[in-house]
This record gives C-alpha cells, structure tokens and sequence, in this order.
C-alpha cells in the first residue's frame, strides 16, 4: 500500500471520530464504563487473594519436641522435619524462648516462680500448601524425636473454603464481565458506523475494495478503544489511590492490607489497553460485515 494512501486511510479514520462526536464520546464512555467496572472487581479479587495468602502464611504447625532431649539433641532434629513434604521452614523455640514467650502473652508477676523445664523444645513449621495440612502433620509426628504437633486444622479447612470460592466467583463473573463488555462496546461501534451506511453504499460504488473501506473504521475503533482504555486506567488508579488513602489512614489499617499502586498498576494498564483496543478493532472491523456483502 502507497504512503498517500495509507495517509488518507489513517486521516479518515480520525474525521470519522470527530464528523461523529456524538457517538465517539458515546463509544468512549461505554468503553470506560466497562473498563472501571472490570476493573475494580479485578483489583478485589486481587487483594482478597492476597489477603488469603497471608492469612495462610499465619496459619503455623507447632511441633514439640519428647521433653527427654537435650536442646542439643533437639536442634539435631530440624534437618529431618525440614526434609518433610510441604514443609518450606522451620523456626526452632527453646524452653527458655518459650517461657518468655509465655509470659510476654501473659501476666508476667503470675509466673515469677515458672521454670524453664515446665516448657518443652520446639519447632515453628511454615507450610508451603495449607490444604496438605492433615498430611504434613502425620509425616512430622512420624520424625523421630516429634512428640506432638499441633495444627489447627479447622483454620486450614476455612481457609481453602474461602480461598476455593473466591477464585470460582471470582473467575465466573470476570469472564461475564468481559463478554458483557466486549458485547456493549462492540454495538455501541456498530450503532455509531450505521449512521454512516450511506457513506459506505457510496464507496461501494466507486468500486473501493472491502480493505480499502474497512481500514477507517478500524483505525477509528483502534483510537477510540485506546483514548477509552487510557482514560478509564487514569480514572481506576485515582479511586484506587483514593481507596487506599482511606484504608491506610483509617481505623481498618490494621485489619486490611492493601496492595500498592506500584504493583497493579503496570498490569492494570496493560490489561485496559489491550481489551480497550482489541474491542476497538474488533468492533471497527466487524460493524461494517454486513455493509461489505454484496
């Protein structure tokens, strides 16, 4: 294709979003409106998995030592617990360690006369799945040494409840929300180009090529999917940077963590742009199928 004539492609695909301001704007606005929705549901899922992560991460495997040890002969068992399956560490507690680990968590003066040897050796166990819980807790009591773990197993069970739901709902309603979205953005395109059917019978009849004829409304789809995709990211990261203002600063900042700005926002506008002009291409291209048959 000659320079002229993809020059004139290009600049009539730009006429067409201002000769048709009315439904440009409209195409642009549906095209945000879609975004920000998905959008904002994306970034919940996002930080309550993150959320789910870190709760499990809390979720820790206590393993006690046979009190007839030495701590010597205690710290000797950390390399058979640590060769476990789905055991990522483990942090070794001394009697001494634990005793005041106690009486930090309690009462202090109640526990003057408490001794060391009331307390047993033990071991911290981070999991690297919380749902393989029940079977990492049988394989540590087997170890030798391992008088007895202690795991909350009901904790594990919610947390893999939860985190099951989240990810189903969670994918169910994006994977709505984007054919929704592709749905109404691609016919707000097709209503904006019926208004220009008369200008593609007139083409047509000059002999102009299906190619030559679509490539405007492409480029026009193209520009006003990514003018769309840009503005509604500017728009998400502002009620974000907004949300999270509120959050840190309030009472709720030491209960709910979010995710900064610098880590969603680069995949954030990613995804906006690139949804913003594939519906754009596709609804530019596909709104003038049936204009071209012949």
């Amino acid at each position: 294709m000659k320079l002229s004539r993809l020059g004139y492609l290009i600049k009539s695909g730009f006429t067409g979003i201002f000769s048709h301001g009315l439904m440009s704007f409209a195409t642009v606005t549906i095209t945000m409106a879609c975004l920000i929705i998905m959008g904002s549901f994306g970034l919940l899922v996002v930080n309550i998995n993150e959320l789910i992560a870190d709760l499990e991460e809390e979720n820790e495997v206590v393993a006690f030592i046979d009190e007839n040890l030495t701590e010597e002969e205690a710290r000797a068992v950390e390399p058979l617990i640590e060769a476990v399956p789905n055991v990522s560490g483990a942090d070794f507690v001394s009697r001494a360690e634990a005793m005041e680990n106690f009486k930090e968590d309690y009462d202090e003066d109640l526990f003057d006369s408490l001794d060391a040897s009331t307390f047993r050796d033990r071991y911290v166990i981070h999991l690297v799945d919380v749902s393989l819980t029940a079977q990492t807790k049988a394989e540590v009591e087997a170890v030798d040494g391992v008088a007895d773990v202690n795991a909350h197993l009901e904790y594990a069970e919610a947390f893999i409840t939860v985190r099951n739901v989240v990810s189903v709902v969670s994918l169910a309603l994006i994977i709505i929300l984007i054919v929704v979205s592709f749905f109404i953005m691609s016919n707000t395109i097709k209503l904006a180009t019926f208004t220009r059917r008369e200008e593609i019978a007139i083409m047509r009849m000059v002999g102009a090529s299906n190619g030559f004829i679509r490539c405007p409304f492409v480029i026009e789809g193209l520009v006003l999917g990514l003018v769309g995709g840009l503005l509604a990211f500017g728009i998400e990261i502002g009620l974000y940077s907004l949300l999270l203002g509120k959050v840190m600063g309030g009472v709720a900042s030491g209960l709910v963590m979010l995710l900064p700005i610098s880590a969603v926002m680069w995949p954030l506008l990613i995804c906006f742009v690139g949804i913003g002009v594939l519906v754009g291409v596709f609804g530019g291209s596909s709104a003038i199928r049936n204009y071209l048959k012949v």
